[in-house]
């Protein structure tokens, strides 16, 4: 399992800025202390892009940004006990923030149990997060990942996950009043059943660029004093003869007084569908991935606010000279609005980074 597929936690100010130095300060002396600290490794992630926007009677703007830089720490106290700890700068507020912090009980495939912040079940593209996702405009389309959290899909709280062969399920309880303001708790069910190859692990991808033949269909719900948020998504991806790697992945979502992208609206719906491919021969170090993505979401229940809807189309054209440790990413979205908000679309050029 990748333990680096991760997603901003809701860390505050200037301690979690004093952590995150001290942080790479102690990096270098931890290599020379492992006999202290048992086993431990460290990592980093980076996304930064250049974007041009048109918005429909709102002018252009075109924006250089550093999306996000992350630290990744995972260690051991006992083979079965271990903990990750890992943060996030996060350009929306210029702040670090704490992302995952989970004390990790692995007894067995079938039992394994993670305390602290950490996300809950949910969508695919939640328990990948933005950096193991196979298209650039994730997390934009009123679909994927509505489901309430604290910050960037986390929530504070305990869950339950176990590999059954061709099964995995997982569910938990998380913290209510901070992810809705509400004080029940959160209550989250994922179950996801294999046809071909196995996922191992908690966390998930949304592509392994053809080291998997993947046939797999999950469907997950949150639910908080009668209201829920519920999902099914589904992945297909296969090598092909002449090497290259074809994906289709899509998702419905029905937010139903939980969570969802508009606040205004109790309910709101709808679906995606993705489709990849990975070019068979090398270019230089890597190889091209051409993708396109479509959605629709329809935001319905919004009291004096009219019901409209939200369609999204995203191309993509991405360079992978490292899979997700190295991958440049050309994209184009747009996003059209029944009503309510102006037709917008956006063209850039991202790079991602992760050792």
């Amino acid at each position: 399992m990748n333990y680096f597929q991760l997603r901003p936690g809701g860390g505050r100010g200037r301690v979690t800025s004093i952590l995150f130095l001290a942080g790479f300060v102690l990096v270098p002396s931890i290599g020379f202390a492992q006999g202290n600290f048992g086993p431990l490794t460290v990592g980093a992630g980076m996304r930064t892009f250049f974007t041009h926007e048109q918005v429909d009677k709102g002018g252009d703007s075109d924006r250089f940004a550093l999306d996000s830089i992350r630290l990744y720490i995972n260690g051991s106290v006992t083979g079965k006990v271990k903990f990750m700890f890992n943060t996030e700068y996060n350009s929306s507020d210029s702040r670090v923030n704490i992302l995952d912090a989970v004390a990790r009980l692995e007894f067995h495939p079938k039992f394994n149990i993670w305390a602290g912040r950490l996300l809950p079940p949910s969508d695919r593209a939640n328990l990948a997060g933005p950096y193991y996702n196979s298209h650039w405009g994730v997390y934009s389309d009123g679909i994927q990942n509505g489901h309430p959290f604290i910050f960037q899909g986390r929530d504070d709280g305990v869950a339950y996950w176990g590999d059954f062969g061709k099964v995995k399920l997982s569910a938990g309880a998380f913290d209510g009043g901070t992810a809705t303001g509400r004080p029940e708790v959160i209550g989250a069910f994922r179950a996801q059943i294999h046809f071909w190859d196995k996922e191992e692990g908690y966390y998930l991808n949304s592509t392994y660029y053809g080291s998997k033949q993947l046939l797999t269909l999950g469907a997950a719900t949150q639910v908080q004093g009668g209201r829920t948020a519920t999902t099914v998504d589904f992945l297909l991806e296969r090598k092909l003869a002449n090497a290259g790697v074809i994906t289709v992945e899509s998702e419905y979502s029905n937010y139903n007084r939980l969570g969802g992208y508009d606040a205004r609206f109790a309910k709101s719906q709808g679906a995606y569908g993705l489709l990849a491919y990975v070019l068979p021969k090398p270019v230089g170090p890597g190889k091209i991935q051409l993708l396109g993505k479509f959605s629709k979401a329809d935001f319905t229940h919004g009291g004096t606010a009219l019901n409209y809807n939200q369609k999204t189309t995203e191309f993509n054209v991405n360079y992978l000279f490292k899979e997700f440790n190295g991958r440049v990413m050309t994209f184009f979205r747009k996003a059209d609005y029944s009503r309510g908000k102006p037709t917008s679309w956006a063209a850039g050029l991202g790079l991602q980074i992760q050792i």
